[in-house]
């Protein structure tokens, strides 16, 4: 059984998992208006990530005996200056994110709850995977700056990116 304040902390990082996603899509949405379509696809792909890393959490908390409690989803902004910004505002969230999932490995262990600190330890390791994609990408656009070509050439390459359901997941956890 789940104690009660890793229970609850679990269950605002569901909300700051699932804004995640909505952020992410309303990223997805702002490339398309600007005819980016390969850059909208990196974020519909991060935004199903996102949802994915919600449920990791929520089957944990089903599994444990926990009880899930949904949070009102924030609204994410929906307008950006230009093309770098969505990609830097998302590099700034994905630190924040960072932050989040290192005060629930601190919370797990204060609590000697060995089960969540195991669980989370995936997270710790995704971010460090999160992180790294986006400032890649933000340093990318960064060098396409003043050459249309650049862009058009890494817009591209983000249309291929595909989404792969973590293992975690598929495995039950």
């Amino acid at each position: 059984m789940i104690g009660k304040k890793m229970q609850d902390a679990l269950n605002r990082q569901i909300n700051a998992e699932l804004y995640s996603g909505y952020l992410y899509q309303s990223m997805s949405a702002y490339y398309q208006s600007i005819n980016l379509p390969g850059f909208a696809n990196w974020f519909w792909v991060q935004m199903q990530e996102e949802t994915a890393h919600s449920q990791i959490i929520y089957n944990h908390l089903v599994d444990r005996g926990g009880r899930v409690h949904l949070l009102p989803i924030e609204e994410p902004p929906f307008e950006w200056p230009d093309a770098r910004q969505p990609l830097e505002d998302s590099y700034q969230h994905e630190q924040k994110v960072t932050a989040m999932i290192g005060n629930l490995v601190n919370l797990a262990i204060e609590e000697r709850d060995h089960a969540a600190n195991s669980m989370l330890q995936w997270f710790v390791n995704e971010q460090v995977e999160e992180e790294k994609n986006v400032s890649g990408l933000v340093e990318q656009l960064k060098y396409a700056e003043g050459a249309p070509a650049g862009i058009l050439m890494l817009d591209r390459e983000l249309g291929a990116r595909v989404f792969t359901p973590p293992a975690i997941l598929t495995a039950g956890g």
